[in-house]
């Protein structure tokens, strides 16, 4: 059984180390990996906005600085605690490490990312696009 409260407490814990000085919103993510890792991320903003790293893209760096491995559980919170859901940019990255049954805790509950990016493209969709010559879905 996932302890969600203890990866939420995770997520908060790093949302204050933040560099969010020109928004002022802080986020927090924290996930369990399959190797029973917990992995976290805090977003980091940039004067150049465009170029601000979201929490997710931090987790998934230390995903992979600490081994690798699959994504099993998730949480996003903001800087007052509060669960919020990742942007579409992440929940891209979220796909990506962990597939259509990691399961993300959201304002709504416990979802997996199936349903949190319904027909979600993939790696699959490219290696589709190998064989068949054009990279059309």
């Amino acid at each position: 059984m996932v302890d969600w409260d203890a990866l939420t407490q995770a997520a908060n814990d790093i949302a204050a180390r933040a560099y969010a000085p020109y928004s002022g919103f802080r986020v927090g993510a924290a996930a369990l990996v399959d190797d029973g890792r917990q992995v976290v991320g805090c977003n980091v903003e940039n004067a150049a906005y465009g170029v601000t790293l979201c929490a997710e893209c931090g987790l998934v760096s230390q995903l992979h600085a600490t081994g690798g491995g699959r994504l099993t559980h998730f949480v996003c919170v903001n800087g007052a605690g509060d669960v919020i859901m990742p942007c579409g940019r992440c929940r891209q990255l979220l796909w990506e490490f962990g597939g259509a049954t990691l399961e993300v805790l959201t304002p709504r509950g416990v979802l997996t990312m199936d349903a949190v990016l319904p027909q979600a493209f993939g790696p699959a969709d490219l290696d589709r696009g190998a064989t068949t010559g054009t990279n059309a879905r």
